[in-house]
């Protein structure tokens, strides 16, 4: 069960944006399986991917097709990532693009593919295609929840979340889907994330968002230290807003959609660990008094990876043991330990080195038991600071990944 995360509801529509999904049987079992987001033309469109050099076909024709193109379709498949499956998977990529483009009268390099599934199987090209009438037909402004469930592999619950501000004197919205449950770990989880808004705001402006979002938030999580082949993050600007463009940093109403949209990918990543596989608690590591931001990431992702750490928030066992152990073996070589400190919540575990003399047992039992735990690191050598999010490890996840392809 997802930890405090509940079912979406009350999601924007956003002007200049359509969707639609369909069943094309990619599954053993009849779903949607199928997504297609239509955009209106001249709507900016940034994005991020995987950093695995195995990434699968469809994100190598992605980036290319969005660094050289104006994209007017997403179209994305779940059940099938589409990788290592050599050059074939190149051209089955390119094969459904360019039927996509035939239905609904735009370029091929106008289509950009997703895929998240299975890695090594050869793309169902047929099925797909099949299901693209149907596909097209059905496009419609209020699909946002019916996609974020048709993208979904393992996840028990859809993602989607909403948000509207005020820019000026002009309402904007901003919606976003996202799946992700197992495969989690920078560079950008195992995830596709689709954030669609309709403020009027140029391109490089847009690309600037990104990149700061991704870097606090789908780069700050970790279920399993795993990066997938697929992974993907889009963000949309359709411009159908009447705010005044947003063509530079240096505004108040930069600052505030840029704001908005980080909350979204925020609680957009948080959601993929509420719902990480076999997750029972939902952990929050901040490492507080870093010399460096990313010595303060080597420990929060230590710490959030070391598998007895995570076995030991499953069994509900404080065994700080095992998180002093991820510390010092987080590659700081010249960390003072007599100056760190940790808590869990309010209590302090660690100081001076050793075991706090507040600390007990029977309080640290009780921290344990919560479903979310605050776990705060204080390395008290600098003043910079990051936060990680992660999940426990439970024999539940290893009854999902052992059969995940049955």
């Amino acid at each position: 069960m997802p930890v405090r995360l509940k079912f979406p509801s009350s999601i924007l529509k956003i002007n200049g944006v359509r969707l639609s999904t369909v069943c094309a049987n990619l599954y053993q079992k009849k779903r949607k399986d199928l997504t297609l987001i239509e955009l209106s033309k001249g709507s900016n469109v940034v994005g991020v991917f995987t950093k695995n050099l195995f990434c699968a076909a469809p994100v190598k024709i992605a980036k290319k097709r969005m660094s050289n193109f104006n994209p007017q379709y997403c179209l994305i498949n779940a059940g099938n990532a589409n990788a290592g499956t050599g050059y074939q998977g190149l051209l089955d990529t390119k094969y459904i693009c360019e039927k996509v483009a035939d239905l609904v009268g735009c370029k091929s390099t106008e289509v950009l593919p997703f895929s998240t599934g299975v890695i090594g199987e050869k793309l169902p090209i047929e099925k797909i295609n099949n299901a693209l009438p149907s596909l097209v037909e059905g496009l419609s402004p209020g699909n946002w929840i019916e996609a974020a469930k048709a993208i979904m592999t393992t996840d028990t619950i859809p993602k989607s979340i909403s948000k509207e501000i005020v820019l000026g004197e002009s309402t904007i919205s901003i919606t976003g889907i996202v799946k992700g449950s197992g495969m989690i770990r920078p560079d950008m989880a195992t995830m596709l994330a689709f954030i669609a808004t309709d403020a009027n705001i140029e391109k490089v402006i847009l690309e600037k968002i990104l990149l700061d979002a991704v870097k606090k938030s789908f780069n700050r999580i970790t279920v399993d230290g795993e990066t997938s082949t697929n992974d993907s993050c889009v963000l949309i600007a359709t411009c159908k807003a009447s705010n005044k463009c947003i063509d530079n940093s240096k505004t108040k109403e930069y600052e505030l959609l840029k704001k908005s949209i980080m909350d979204i990918f925020c609680e957009l990543s948080q959601a993929i660990i509420r719902d990480g596989e076999g997750a029972t608690k939902f952990i929050n590591i901040k490492v507080v008094g870093g010399k460096k931001e990313t010595e303060c990431t080597d420990v929060a992702f230590k710490i959030a990876e070391s598998p007895l750490v995570k076995t030991a928030f499953t069994a509900s066992d404080a065994n700080w043991g095992r998180i002093l152990s991820a510390i010092g073996n987080s590659g700081i070589d010249d960390l003072d330990i007599n100056s760190v400190e940790v808590h869990i919540e309010s209590l302090c575990i660690i100081e001076n080195g050793q075991r706090s003399s507040s600390y007990t047992e029977k309080k640290a039992k009780k921290i344990m038991l919560q479903d979310e735990i605050k776990l705060l690191v204080n390395l008290n050598r600098g003043g910079c600071h990051e936060e990680v999010w992660t999940t426990d490890l439970s024999h539940e996840y290893i009854t999902i990944n052992a059969g995940y392809r049955t």
